[in-house]
């Protein structure tokens, strides 16, 4: 794996300080960054060519491509009675999931596992945002589906080349009956907003994810759902910059939903912490279990006080679809469980005009609890209304 972080920095202006913030920066490193708001829905790259740094202006996040003397510079005027409220260095991010072989059944075992099958709702009238690798609008399966896409990485459209996003939009939004195999989407009438933060190799990086984040809030959507992240390390801090960001969205009427990661081995006795995004406090992380409703070898936990596991849902052997002539593959991970919880999320949000932490109560009150440690499953396995 290449190095943890871009060299880049993120710089998180205190709420309501947007502009002032802006200033701020300017003066103290003397880059003067693009804004988001004069040009939305450009890929951050697109942005930050020629002007060192892009503010994404709704969530009050700047990239920014500084030197040691301009770092210190900002890193002096945190905890200042000023608008900078923090900086720290952009992180590469990766798609989670691992493939295995593939299925058969009326419907996957894990629709059958949250209850999705028997549920009346479909997600009608709900947004959901999948912010990864884009979408393979040329499915068979998602044919006549109101869609929209968004694409922020550089030099690349919105289409899935790579067949992780189109697998966990199928299992959060697709079909749930199919011609050719098991019903294996969840919200089969939600609108799919398709957000590429994750190039073709699989990887991107922070500023991609929150501009998705940006570009899904900008545009009406209840639940971003992010199978994606980086690992960490036990006692690491959370970034406040993705934690301001999902406050942010819960204020206004967005759930972010992630993938707690992959990174045990507890075969070999090993639990990792969650990682990068989900360990954040106001992020919803989410853990794999298996069809015998035990945890996934690979499933990340909770091991100290940063990071949580929240809920858990079905994440090994998933079958859902996947780009090109293959149509359809089986993956594990807890990019899997992911678009389960979101998916759920969003049946859940066309019975109840609840939003955001209501939303994240209801999800947890109604999961159905396991005989196993909170620390690695929270508050149960997701179950459709």
């Amino acid at each position: 794996m290449t190095s943890s972080t871009t060299g880049r920095y993120l710089v998180l202006l205190e709420d309501e300080s947007t502009i002032i913030g802006t200033r701020e920066l300017t003066r103290l490193t003397g880059i003067r960054p693009a804004n988001t708001a004069d040009a939305a829905g450009a890929a951050p790259g697109e942005l930050f060519s020629g002007a060192g740094g892009i503010v994404l202006h709704q969530l009050g996040v700047a990239l920014i491509d500084a030197d040691e003397e301009q770092f210190a510079s900002l890193q002096r005027a945190v905890g200042e009675t000023g608008p900078i409220a923090g900086v720290e260095a952009e992180r590469r991010v990766f798609a989670i999931g691992e493939p295995t072989p593939p299925a058969d059944g009326e419907f996957t075992w894990g629709l059958q596992a949250v209850r999705a099958d028997a549920s009346t709702a479909t997600g009608a009238g709900v947004r959901v945002a999948v912010l990864d690798t884009g979408l393979d609008e040329q499915h068979p399966d998602f044919a006549g589906r109101d869609i929209v896409t968004g694409a922020f990485v550089e030099g690349q459209s919105a289409h899935d080349g790579h067949g992780h996003g189109t697998h966990v939009i199928g299992t959060a939004c697709g079909p749930r009956t199919s011609q050719a195999g098991p019903g294996y989407g969840i919200a089969s009438e939600a609108s799919i907003y398709a957000g590429k933060v994750l190039g073709d190799d699989g990887s991107g990086s922070d500023s991609g994810i929150l501009s998705g984040i940006e570009w899904a809030i900008s545009n009406g959507c209840s639940i971003v759902s992010m199978s994606l992240g980086s690992p960490t390390e036990p006692g690491a801090p959370y970034s406040e910059a993705f934690e301001r960001v999902a406050r942010r969205a819960l204020e206004r009427g967005t759930l972010i939903i992630a993938a707690a990661g992959n990174e045990s081995q507890r075969s070999a006795g090993v639990i990792a912490p969650v990682g990068h995004p989900a360990n954040c406090p106001s992020v919803m992380g989410i853990g794999a279990v298996d069809s015998q409703l035990q945890v996934a070898d690979f499933s990340c936990g909770t091991v100290d006080n940063v990071g949580q596991v929240d809920l858990a849902a079905p994440g090994v052997d998933v079958y859902s679809s996947w780009p090109g002539a293959e149509r359809y593959r089986k993956l594990d991970g807890t990019s899997m469980a992911t678009p389960h919880v979101s998916g759920v999320a969003a049946l859940h949000a066309q019975q109840s005009p609840d939003r955001s932490r209501a939303l994240w109560t209801r999800l947890t009150q109604s999961a159905r609890r396991l005989p196993l440690p909170a620390t690695d499953v929270g508050a149960g396995l997701v179950q459709a209304p």
